[in-house]
């Protein structure tokens, strides 16, 4: 069993794991257990009432939170010519062709975020198996496959955050830093939230949203109370 610090410890005596608390006081709770040490992520895990094995209830996408996430991200653009320059003037922290895709080919995976222009996709298809299971592939259902390279960049700096289901059919995501107050995590919290409703599939039946649970990276699971 792993060893928690004071902080953890006092926060989990706080909550009731069988109750569910109104989304103000929840991200309160799960912020009191936040590490002295570091500022961790405030994270969410939605549970959703769909089925990923179908292909139309494998929901992914992508929002812009209205507080940002508190992270600073290394973005790679793959583009050429004037969009390769473009990028650079957006801020890409690494920009290029042929050559970084070689690059990243070989190993050299400094960065945190990929944008690729569609032409370059023919080349950047075969970093798959490198940039796949580390959810980095450039996707246009996520805004990453593009000619608007500006505001890509733009808005991955500005909080993008991308969601997938998962085979248990849960959404986990950031919500931002525990550092940030609770107003400003409620705001990006019914930002998420909204956009996961609006994305919800027609061939969904019953109850959509089964469950939502908000913590810190390595804080105490609190259950939010969710009505439509």
């Amino acid at each position: 069993m792993p060893k928690h610090g004071k902080r953890y410890r006092a926060a989990a005596q706080k909550i009731d794991a069988d109750r569910k608390y109104e989304v103000q006081d929840a991200i309160g709770l799960a912020k009191e257990s936040n590490s002295e040490k570091f500022d961790e992520s405030v994270d969410i895990a939605v549970r959703l009432g769909l089925d990923p094995r179908k292909a139309d209830q494998n929901i992914r996408g992508s929002v812009v939170l209205p507080k940002g996430t508190g992270k600073k991200f290394r973005v790679l653009v793959f583009a050429k010519g004037e969009k390769e320059a473009e990028a650079k003037e957006a801020g890409a922290d690494v920009v290029g062709g042929d050559d970084l895709v070689a690059k990243v080919q070989g190993g050299w995976m400094e960065f945190d975020r990929v944008i690729a222009t569609p032409d370059m996709m023919g080349q950047v298809g075969k970093l798959g198996k490198v940039l796949g299971p580390r959810g980095l592939m450039p996707n246009p259902k996520i805004g990453t496959v593009t000619f608007d390279v500006k505001q890509a960049v733009a808005q991955i700096q500005a909080g993008k955050v991308d969601y997938r289901i998962d085979k248990s059919g849960i959404i986990h995501a950031s919500l931002g830093k525990a550092s940030f107050s609770v107003e400003d995590l409620v705001e990006n919290y019914n930002t998420l939230i909204a956009t996961l409703v609006k994305a919800k599939p027609a061939s969904s039946k019953g109850q959509y949203v089964k469950g939502v649970s908000v913590s810190t990276t390595m804080g105490v699971g609190v259950r939010v109370s969710y009505a439509p």
